[in-house]
Order: structure tokens, then sequence, then C-alpha cells
């Protein structure tokens, strides 16, 4: 099992250190930009084909892309303040993710702290695989899964089908934080 959220960071770090846009990279890996995109954003999990193109791309060999993200690692602890923030779709989102687990480079469950100003949340409904379980833990956030709205309070969870799409927002002056746990699907 591979971390896609570390192979995500590392796909997107490496493009802007070498200062491509999403359009000249995709143009480079000759995939599609929505596909890059998604790569980017550990929406999908890449095909070995594609991402062998973007390792090329970004002229970065193969293993080194890969390398330690299948180790099994002992427990890691991060320390309050540790998280790590990770840029996620923001061209279409104002919510901040931060990794709760980012030490542990081979792991099944993704977990986030998000923060969510005042008003903001995600523009459109989006879909990932695998499964996604969100716990409040300040604010009120109003979450749409398909047609369907759930207002939410401090104290409220919800696990539900990623692959539906879905929406979060804070509809308050105050802002909101979320515990949101990513699950891929094996």
């Amino acid at each position: 099992m591979v971390n896609l959220v570390e192979l995500a960071t590392r796909v997107k770090s490496a493009r802007k250190e070498r200062g491509y846009t999403l359009d000249e990279l995709a143009k480079r890996a000759d995939i599609g930009k929505g596909m890059l995109s998604k790569v980017e954003n550990f929406r999908v999990t890449p095909s070995l084909p594609t991402i062998i193109k973007v390792a090329a791309a970004l002229e970065i060999p193969l293993e080194k892309l890969f390398e330690g993200l299948d180790k099994k690692t002992e427990a890691k602890v991060v320390r309050k303040g540790e998280s790590k923030a990770v840029d996620r779709d923001s061209e279409h989102s104002s919510i901040a993710y931060f990794d709760l687990a980012h030490p542990r480079p081979n792991r099944k469950m993704d977990p986030f702290e998000l923060s969510i100003p005042p008003g903001g949340g995600r523009e459109q409904p989006m879909s990932h695989e695998g499964e996604e379980f969100l716990r409040v833990l300040e604010g009120t956030v109003h979450l749409r899964i398909d047609e369907r709205e759930h207002e939410m309070h401090a104290g409220d969870s919800i696990y539900f089908d990623a692959e539906v799409p879905h929406c979060l927002q804070n509809p308050t002056e105050e802002e909101a934080r979320v515990l949101c746990v990513f699950l891929e699907r094996s």
C-alpha cells in the first residue's frame, strides 16, 4: 500500500520546485490537466503509466519518487503544532488542511485537521476514491452529500462514501475546525 497523500505531495512539490504550472507539467507528461490535478490533490490513485509519465516529465527517477512509501514504520507522534499544512485544491476551496500523520509514510488512513474560515469552504462538490469520516471539533459546518445537506455542530460526526460528490462549508462568522479521516479502499 502506497501513501497517496505523500506521493501527491512529492509530485506537487517537485512541480513547484521546477517552476512548472499544472498546465505545463500536464503537457510535458502528455496527460490531462484534470488528471494531474486529481493526482496532486490525492483524489485518485494514479496508474503506473501515468506516474511514469509524470516522473519522466519532472526528471525524477521513479524509484526516488516512491522511495520509502512502502516501508512499514513504527508509531510516529505528531506533537501539538507539528502538523504539516497540505495544499489541496486551493483554487476551489478556502479550507486549510493539516496532515496529522505526515511522519508515517505507509498508512491506510489519512487524518487531517481542517480549518474552515468564516463563510468559507469548498465552492463546488467533489468526489474522490475511498471513504471519509468527519468530526466537528469547533463551530458549525454544512456538509452537502449529493443533494442532501447536513448541518453539523461541535461533537457531531459523519462517515460516508467519498465517491459521492460532497462539499463542506462554514456558513457562520466563526472559524470551524473539523477532524477529517480519508480511508483509501484496497
